[in-house]
């Protein structure tokens, strides 16, 4: 998959394409039936599937306090779009300048001088333009004299319920990751770099692969029984802490990820961490007796769960 990141970045060779925008965040069932509409039009045009996406998001832009945590970071994004067959990941920096583009503008240069779209696919409440002002009937309009067409996708539903990223947030908040899974067609992962910790899971008989998430926020947190891909594993079964862990009077976001019976190197390698059931908050023990005690519990419950 082609990466563009800004349109100065763009080269001539790269116009022309069936294109989709949107934030795509976590690429859940409804992004990915976005992206197999997308693929259809771009194969009956005989030209790439391409995405585009901001950053940071339209969302956080405009966000007057803390936004809602992501679900996806830019490499998790990447990686997932890539899986689901885009050709072009097409990524602008969502600033004061493209705040103030109007309709007009954002398809004129953006649209057809920049990209040379030639289909369009956007879902039932796609709005662009400077302050939401271009719905769907207008992109059709503007369209229709720039010379692309518009396939407008229905909302997703799932059990009569619309599939949506402020809903999967919701189940991972209260620790319902088969919800969670089932709107996004697949476990809830997390991807980053094995970083050196301070060595105490080791000492407690629980080594772990420590992970820096470089977020603010994250949609969930507590102890999980989890899988973990890459440096030479796959699915290999585990519990992992997410959070600040109070449990050692912590301060920093951390995700500590323990692989059941393994013993090799992980630093500096990155893995990926597919959440697969909640297990317990976070929390605070008296003495390290207790919280090994407690340890040995999730390790057995994380082997029954994904035992089974």
């Amino acid at each position: 998959m082609e990466l563009i990141r800004g349109l100065y970045n763009l080269r001539a060779g790269q116009r022309g394409c069936v294109l989709t925008i949107g934030a795509f965040d976590g690429i859940h069932v409804g992004h990915q039936e976005m992206i197999r509409v997308l693929r259809e039009r771009a194969a009956q045009h005989g030209l790439p599937a391409a995405l585009m996406s901001f950053e940071p998001t339209p969302r956080e832009f405009f966000a007057k306090g803390t936004p809602p945590a992501r679900l996806t970071r830019f490499r998790e994004k990447f990686e997932a779009l890539e899986r689901y067959g885009v050709d072009r990941f097409v990524c602008l920096r969502f600033n004061e300048r493209m705040r103030r583009l109007g309709r007009e503008e954002f398809v004129n240069e953006v649209l057809v001088k920049a990209l040379g779209v030639r289909h369009i696919v956007v879902g039932h409440d796609f709005r662009f333009g400077r302050d939401n002002q271009g719905d769907i009937a207008c992109l059709r309009s503007l369209g229709a004299a720039a010379g692309f067409e518009v396939t407008e996708v229905p909302p997703f539903e799932i059990d009569g319920e619309r599939v949506s990223s402020s809903g999967i947030r919701e189940a991972l908040a209260v620790g319902d990751m088969a919800k969670a899974a089932k709107l996004l067609g697949r476990p809830y992962r997390m991807t980053g770099k094995v970083i050196h910790g301070e060595k105490l899971g080791r000492k407690l008989g629980f080594p772990t692969a420590n992970l820096r998430l470089h977020r603010r926020a994250t949609p969930l947190a507590g102890i999980f029984a989890i899988r973990v891909t890459g440096a030479g594993l796959k699915d290999a079964p585990g519990v992992a802490s997410l959070g600040t862990r109070p449990a050692v009077n912590g301060k920093e976001l951390l995700l500590e990820a323990h692989v059941f019976d393994f013993e090799g190197d992980l630093y500096r390698q990155h893995v990926h961490v597919d959440f697969v059931a909640y297990l317990r908050a976070e929390r605070w023990f008296a003495d390290m007796d207790a919280l090994i005690e407690q340890m040995n519990r999730d390790a057995a419950q994380a082997r029954q769960i994904l035992g089974s």
